[in-house]
């Protein structure tokens, strides 16, 4: 990967809509090479794909909840059940398994605090071998995900 590979990235992560053309003229390149060092840069897997980036507030999710979770145990079996019920889970807008404490970080994204207790009442409690949640609840989001 050299210079130009990394401005083809670093273009596209700030606008995935960029057409061949804008692309190409951002980074230095005439379109055909462009072109082909992006269909490379997604064959190779450097490129995963595309999306676009949604305002939580319009669509009912604005209340973003990061929870710390702990298992009473890591059997396969816990780990799999867990994992599952919470891949499952519409709110879980993130899942991260940890090594050391806590055993996952989930991200959780609902309207309300009233949702977020019914999420935890029916989707975590519910889920055999839960030892601990704390929830952290954001006060302002200084630097956003990409």
């Amino acid at each position: 990967m050299d210079r130009i590979d990394r401005a083809i990235i670093a273009e596209l992560e700030r606008d995935g809509r960029l057409t061949n053309v804008e692309l190409a003229q951002r980074v230095g390149l005439t379109t055909g090479p462009c072109l082909r060092r992006v269909q490379r840069l997604e064959a190779e897997g450097v490129i995963r794909g595309y999306r676009a980036v949604i305002d939580p507030a319009a669509v009912g999710r604005s209340f973003e909840v990061l929870v710390d979770l702990t298992l009473d145990a890591q059997d396969s079996e816990t780990v799999e059940r867990f994992e599952q019920a919470l891949i499952r889970a519409e709110e879980v807008v993130e899942l991260r398994r940890l090594f050391g404490s806590p055993d996952y970080f989930v991200r959780v994204a609902v309207a309300d605090l009233a949702a977020y207790e019914a999420f935890l009442s029916r989707h975590v409690m519910t889920i055999p071998r839960v030892r601990g949640v704390a929830s952290h609840f954001t006060m302002k989001n200084v630097k956003p995900a990409p």
